[in-house]
């Protein structure tokens, strides 16, 4: 996210925000990108928004830089979204839909279930007290519009706790919060 948190078009303005492709304006290093794979040896599920699923799942499914989520279940958070429109080719996948069914997969407690993109599946999951920890990786840019991982609506507080921040000479900084319910 940028540091005025905003989650729009990491990628490209051809994802929407007209100053999109933040993310590759950033120089590269290595080193600020490993919590992605830190993550993955966490990771027993994925979980998308019906949005942010059909954008990665026709990208994802084939990719060798996502070989390591091929065969993890994935969930993906819908009311609309039909069976006959999941890829086949991507491990299983299971059409959730309603925050109770989230509930329900986060009550078997089978683990770490990580949600890539999906800013308003986030958002509605943090309101229902669901999210238990956010892994960020904060660049150095401002954006002032777009899609944000947090909601700019009041709420009640939610107390978090820094479990492990970095900072790289890139400028971006990586910060690890646990949520207490």
């Amino acid at each position: 996210m940028t540091l005025d948190g905003v989650v729009d078009s990491p990628g490209g303005s051809s994802e929407g925000h007209p100053s999109g492709g933040w993310v590759l304006g950033t120089e590269f290093l290595p080193e600020a990108f490993a919590l992605k794979a830190e993550e993955l040896e966490d990771t027993t599920a994925l979980m998308f928004g019906r949005r942010s699923y059909e954008a990665f799942a026709p990208i994802w499914a084939t990719s060798e830089d996502h070989a390591g989520y091929q065969d993890l279940p994935k969930y993906v958070a819908s009311t609309s979204l039909e069976e006959d429109a999941l890829v086949s080719n991507w491990g299983p996948i299971t059409l959730l839909r309603s925050t109770e069914d989230i509930a329900a997969l986060k009550d078997d407690d089978g683990g770490a279930i990580f949600i890539h993109g999906s800013a308003e599946l986030a958002r509605s999951l943090q309101d229902a007290g669901l999210i238990d920890r956010y892994n960020l990786l904060i660049f150095p840019v401002l954006l002032g519009s777009g899609k944000r991982l947090f909601t700019a609506e009041d709420r009640e507080s939610t107390a978090l706790s820094l479990r492990e921040s970095a900072h790289y000479p890139n400028g971006v900084i990586k910060a690890v919060y646990e949520v207490h319910h």
